[in-house]
C-alpha cells in the first residue's frame, strides 16, 4: 500500500503556511527572490559520478565483529563465535557467514572507521541526514520524527529537482517521484515514526514516497522468512482506472498534492494558484500512469531472480529498489527494520545474527551489485550499507549478545566509480575505536552528495527562506573513488 507522510496545512488562497513564511523571511529579511534563488544555486559546480543512489538501511546496527572488521586474534570475550574467511581484498577479514560477498569482495569498498558519539538508535537520524538530531519533543519513546529534524539525503535530491523541474515545461519534467522508502517508513512495523527519514523542515512536500508491508502479526518477522506475493504487494492500491471517479476524488484517493507540491515554493500569489492547478494535474498523471503501477508490481520479476535475491522481505524490497531505479527514482532506501525489537540490535545473542541476519544480507547484497552490474546499473548508481551504529567490543553475556556502539562501525560502498577491493581506514585492536582516518555521517553524507555532483555549498531555503548550505561540514572521501 502506498503511503505519503505527512499533511501540509494550506490556506484557502492555495498558499501553504510554508509559503507565507518563506515569504515574510524574504522580506524581514529585505532580500528579493532573485538573490535568494541565487544564493540557493551558489555553490562549486561538482560533476557528478552517479545518477542514483541505493542506500541499504540496516537499522539497529550490526556488529563490525561479526561483519567486515573480524579480530580473531582479539582476545577470548572479544573476537566472537564466527570464523573470518579469505576475501578477494587483501587483508579484509569477512565473517564466515558472507560467503558470496567475500567472493566478490572486489567490487566494494569498505569502511571501517565509521565513527560519532549518538550512542542509541535515535542516530538514525544523523545516518540519513549527515546532521546530529536537533531537540525537539519526540513523544513518550523520544525518537519520533519532527518538522524540525534536517532533510534526509533522499529529501535534498527530491527537492532539488522538483526545483530543476518548476523550471521546466510539464512535459518535460520528471515522471518519477525521485525519493522512494522501501519497504516500511523506518519504525512503522514496531509502531513508531523514527527521524531521519523524512524532509524535516524543508516540508512535506519533499518526504518520500514510501510503501507500506504489513507484518502478520505481532510476533511475526518478515525479514526472517520467504514473503508470499500476496503480502509483497507493492503495487499502488485504489489508483486503478475507474469510470466513476471524477479528476478531484483520484486526487484525494492518492494524496500525492502533499507530495509532489512544488507550487509552495512560490511567492507571487497568482503564479502560485497556477502552478498549484499544474502540479495537481502532474499528480493524477504520475499514480495513475501504466508506467507508475507497472514499477510498483513485483511479479513482473522472473521467479530465478526472486529467488537468488531471497523471498525474504529485505531481498524483495532489494529488488523492489532496483526497480524504482530504473522506473526513475534517484534515491532509493531499502530498509532492514526491527520486526521483534531486536533484529540487528542483537543485545540478547547471535543466534539470529548467524542464522538469519548475515545470510539474508550476503544473499541480498551480493545479488543487488550482480544484478545491476548486469543490466549496467551499477556505474551510475551509488550503493551504501551501513546500520546507525555497530556493537560494543566486549560481549555482554554467553551467548555473544553486545550492547550499542557507535565509536566504531563498517559501511560498504559500491558503484559509480568506487574502487572495488580496498579498504579505508583501520580500527585498533579490538575494533572499539579508529586507529586512523575516523569517518563521520557528515562527511559520508558529503561523499554520496559529492557523487551525485551537488555540492556541499549548495543551498536549500528553511521555513524562513533563508540559504542553507546542504553540508555546513564533512569533507567527501574522494579517495574511494577511481
Amino acid at each position: 500500500m502506498l503511503t505519503i507522510q505527512g499533511k501540509p496545512k494550506r490556506l484557502c488562497n492555495g498558499l501553504s503556511r510554508r509559503d507565507l513564511l518563506h515569504g515574510a523571511g524574504a522580506g524581514l529579511l529585505g532580500t528579493s527572490l532573485t538573490s535568494l534563488l541565487a544564493a540557493e544555486e551558489a555553490g562549486h559546480v561538482v560533476r557528478p559520478r552517479a545518477k542514483s543512489v541505493m542506500f541499504l538501511f540496516l537499522f539497529g546496527g550490526p556488529s563490525q565483529l561479526e561483519t567486515f572488521d573480524m579480530k580473531p586474534d582479539a582476545a577470548t570475550g572479544i573476537r566472537g563465535p564466527y570464523q573470518p574467511i579469505a576475501s578477494r581484498t587483501a587483508g579484509l577479514r569477512i565473517c564466515e557467514k558472507l560467503p558470496q560477498l567475500a567472493a566478490m569482495s572486489d567490487q566494494f569498498a569498505v569502511i571501517r572507521t565509521m565513527t560519532h558519539p549518538h550512542n542509541d538508535h535515535n542516530a538514525c537520524h544523523y545516518i540519513q541526514t549527515g546532521h546530529p538530531l536537533p531537540p525537539a519533543d519526540r513523544g513518550a519513546a523520544n525518537v519520533d520524527a519532527t518538522e524540525n529534524d534536517w532533510p534526509a539525503m533522499g529529501s535534498v535530491v527530491e527537492y532539488l529537482d522538483q526545483r530543476a523541474d518548476a523550471a521546466k515545461p510539464r512535459k518535460q519534467q520528471r515522471d518519477f517521484p525521485s525519493y522512494v522508502y522501501l519497504p516500511n517508513p523506518l519504525g512503522h512495523i514496531q509502531g513508531y515514526d523514527r527521524s531521519g527519514q523524512y524532509a524535516g523542515w524543508l516540508g512535506h512536500s519533499f518526504n518520500p514516497l514510501a510503501t507500506s508491508i504489513k507484518k502478520r502479526n505481532k510476533n511475526d518477522n518478515p525479514y526472517f522468512r520467504d514473503c508470499a506475493d500476496e503480502e509483497l504487494d507493492f503495487r499502488i492500491q485504489g489508483v486503478e482506472a475507474q469510470g466513476d471517479l471524477t479528476l478531484d476524488q483520484t486526487v484525494r484517493r492518492v494524496s500525492l498534492l502533499e507530495k509532489l507540491d512544488t507550487a509552495r515554493r512560490q511567492f507571487n500569489h497568482i503564479h502560485a494558484v497556477a502552478d498549484y492547478g499544474r502540479t495537481q494535474a502532474r499528480a493524477v498523471d504520475l499514480v495513475t500512469s501504466e508506467k507508475m503501477r507497472a514499477a510498483f508490481d513485483i511479479r513482473h520479476e522472473s521467479s530465478r531472480l526472486r529467488d537468488r535475491y531471497g523471498r525474504h522481505l529485505f531481498g524483495q524490497s532489494a529488488l523492489m529498489g532496483r526497480r524504482m531505479l530504473e522506473a526513475g527514482a534517484r534515491f532509493v532506501t531499502v530498509l532492514w527494520d526491527c520486526p521483534d525489537g531486536y533484529s540487528w540490535d542483537s543485545h540478547t545473542g547471535s543466534h539470529d545474527v548467524g542464522k538469519h541476519l548475515l545470510p539474508g544480507l550476503d544473499q541480498t547484497l551480493s545479488a543487488l551489485l550482480t544484478d545491476m552490474s548486469d543490466r549496467g546499473l551499477l556505474d551510475e548508481t551509488l550503493v551504501v550499507c551501513l546500520g546507525e551504529m555497530g556493537r560494543t567490543p566486549k560481549a555482554a553475556n554467553a551467548n555473544w549478545g553486545r550492547g550499542h556502539w557507535s565509536h566504531c562501525f563498517p559501511a560498504v560502498l559500491a558503484g559509480a566509480g568506487i574502487r572495488g577491493g580496498i579498504m579505508y581506514g583501520s580500527s585498533d585492536k579490538d575494533a572499539g575505536y579508529p586507529a586512523d582516518h575516523p569517518v563521520s555521517p557528515e562527511a559520508l553524507s558529503a561523499t554520496v552528495f559529492h557523487a551525485l555532483g551537488i555540492s556541499p555549498e549548495r543551498r536549500l531555503l528553511d521555513a524562513f527562506g533563508r540559504p542553507v548550505p546542504v553540508m555546513a561540514s564533512g569533507q567527501p572521501l574522494t579517495s574511494l573513488f577511481a
